[in-house]
């Protein structure tokens, strides 16, 4: 009997230990799913106190004011177009592919300008171009969408001016009467 009371006494002891194992096993299940549960109400919390603001303070369209000098839109149009002005002084249209005559070509400037000049005095209606790429001045005439059209003016320029050559480079086109 003492025997048997010796196995019931040592079965009730593992079986107290392993219920006291069971609760505490348990318990620490518990508290990491609560701690799981806390770490994610800290962050839902946290997201939304970042997130709603955001949303409710969002840009929404609003208007830009430029304040700016009048000039800096000529300026532009000027530069769209073409821009800086031509050798008679006028502003510069819009640009496309055509023909000019070259008229000199030169290291010296002020032979330049007076040729220059003197196609200036004989046709005053065509404009001129004057350029410089180093070493040389460069003179260059008119504004010929076609060779054709650039053809019948050296045949004007003949009797006045030697060594014409037609280049083909961007025109300035003239400019429309919206008047």
């Amino acid at each position: 009997m003492i025997l048997a009371l010796a196995v019931a006494v040592k079965s009730l002891k593992i079986a107290t230990v392993r219920a006291r194992h069971n609760d505490l096993l348990m318990r620490s299940r518990i508290s990491v799913w609560r701690t799981v549960f806390i770490a994610s109400v800290k962050y839902a919390v946290i997201i939304a106190l970042i997130g709603i603001p955001s949303l409710v303070l969002a840009q929404t369209r609003g208007t830009v004011q430029v304040d700016k000098d009048p000039k800096v839109d000529s300026l532009i149009g000027n530069y769209l177009v073409g821009g800086g002005k031509v050798g008679n002084g006028e502003p510069a249209s819009a640009s496309s592919n055509g023909y000019r005559i070259q008229i000199f070509s030169g290291s010296d400037r002020k032979e330049a300008y007076s040729v220059q000049s003197k196609f200036q005095n004989k046709f005053p209606d065509t404009h001129t171009y004057l350029s410089y790429r180093d070493p040389n001045f460069k003179v260059k005439v008119g504004d010929f969408r076609s060779r054709l059209e650039a053809e019948k003016m050296i045949e004007e320029m003949k009797p006045a001016f030697g060594g014409l050559f037609i280049i083909p480079e961007k025109i300035n086109l003239p400019k429309l009467d919206t008047e």
